[in-house]
């Protein structure tokens, strides 16, 4: 049942105020300097917002940029409200490829077509996710992908050969490498409970297609899943969405030996070491692969600036873009450990010289994959397809349904409520 529009007005007023953002404001300073918004999310605990922002400002002292700061776990829907509700914020961080398709197709956001352009297109990666039938509506600056992230010190005297692993020698290594029990046990692996981690991998891997409504290439990745928490050797899906288990926490605990993660943990990975609070040795490997063919097929997605519609300044909104996403803002992301959408010699030297940042060729080799495939691809479709495989997703890993059921009805629910 509909809400009355009045209780809808009042309900986008209260969450504007609550992300502390809003279309008001002078679009100058006292001092005559050009006021740039940018919405983006934890800008005290993403610091790639601040390198960057931080160089902006530098070459452009005449602009003054304020960031909108809006939780993370809120943002797509606080910046949903907000572009419903008018509001002018100059420059807006398109978190995942599902908010652009949103954004993009409803007509609220600038192009930026003639700036995609301009750039070097082999430089990019993440680019081309982009293209909209031939406009682009926001440009790259970091593209992540994902790979397995490795305890040097856990895994010593193992004799394991990380770079080459398929999925079963992925399993059986986590297996192995299981030990102790209740709190001091620590896992062979930990798989985080997004559902990204089996059916993105299984689309990225066997081809297959995550608007599609025939889920059946799923099978074989949940049955590893299913198995590797039933054997021990990984936590249950249901104590670590309960607990609220976090990644970082396991990771840098001792609680697991290995992790498949995206690269954006490697800047965490960083900051903890630098404040002393892991002290192990890590590493990355390419992510296991079906069939061991020396190629690697990963998965991820690129995280781009965009220009609202309602800019107030959009001159100085497309110099942001123009310089987060080119060489200036590559080096700046890259010199914390942020995967940067550009790419040279001389922006990956940065960012393998990053202190604790490890620089074996199996980490290097682990940051070249052959193929990285979209996490969802951009549709109309994208996120109601996402709700949809999320929710029967935890019915599968918590076993409320059986995989075969949960396969059955992930094609069902997606054919007759999407189409």
């Amino acid at each position: 049942m509909r809400r009355p529009a009045k209780v809808l007005t009042a309900a986008i007023a209260l969450a504007l105020l609550t992300a502390g953002c809003g279309s008001g404001g002078s679009d100058t300073t006292a001092d005559g300097k050009k006021v740039l918004r940018i919405a983006l999310w934890n800008y005290d605990q993403t610091p790639e917002f601040k390198a960057l922002i931080d160089g902006f400002k530098a070459k452009y002292p005449d602009i003054e940029v304020r960031p909108v700061d809006i939780l993370s776990d809120d943002y797509s829907e606080k910046v949903t409200t907000m572009l419903a509700g008018g509001d002018t914020t100059d420059v807006l961080t398109m978190k995942t490829l599902t908010d652009y398709a949103r954004f993009g197709t409803r007509g609220q956001l600038q192009s930026v077509t003639d700036e995609a352009a301009k750039l070097d297109k082999a430089k990019y990666g993440g680019l081309d996710a982009y293209d909209m039938d031939g406009e682009y509506y926001a440009l790259p600056y970091r593209q992540d992908f994902y790979v397995l992230y490795y305890n040097k010190s856990l895994l010593k005297d193992s004799g394991a050969d990380l770079s080459g692993l398929t999925w079963p020698d992925y399993a059986a290594l986590a297996k192995q490498q299981t030990r102790g029990s209740g709190g001091s046990k620590v896992y062979g692996t930990y798989q985080h409970t997004w559902r990204s981690l089996v059916q993105a991998i299984a689309a990225a891997q066997t081809g297959g297609d995550l608007l599609g409504g025939d889920y059946g290439f799923f099978k074989d990745q949940y049955a590893m899943a299913l198995d590797l928490q039933k054997s021990g050797a990984a936590m249950p899906w249901a104590t670590a969405n309960s607990q609220k288990v976090t990644y970082k926490t396991m990771f840098t605990t001792d609680k697991t030996v290995m992790m498949p993660m995206g690269t954006w943990f490697a800047a965490v990975l960083l900051q903890e070491k630098a404040a002393g609070n892991f002290k192990d040795d890590w590493g990355m490997a390419p992510l296991p692969q079906l069939t061991a063919d020396g190629k690697a097929t990963t998965f991820g997605a690129p995280t781009a600036f965009a220009v609202n519609k309602k800019a107030k300044n959009s001159d100085a909104a497309r110099k942001f873009l123009s310089f987060a996403s080119g060489p200036e803002g590559a080096a700046a992301v890259a010199k914390i450990g942020i995967t940067p959408s550009y790419t040279d010699e001389a922006i990956m030297n940065t960012y393998f010289s990053n202190q604790g940042m490890p620089s074996d060729d199996l980490t290097k080799k682990a940051m070249h994959p052959d193929t990285v495939k979209l996490e969802m691809p951009i549709s109309e479709k994208s996120s109601d397809v996402d709700t949809i495989l999320t929710e029967e997703h935890q019915l599968v890993m918590t076993g409320e349904k059986s995989l075969d059921a949960g396969i059955k009805e992930m094609d069902s629910r997606v054919k007759s409520e999407v189409g």
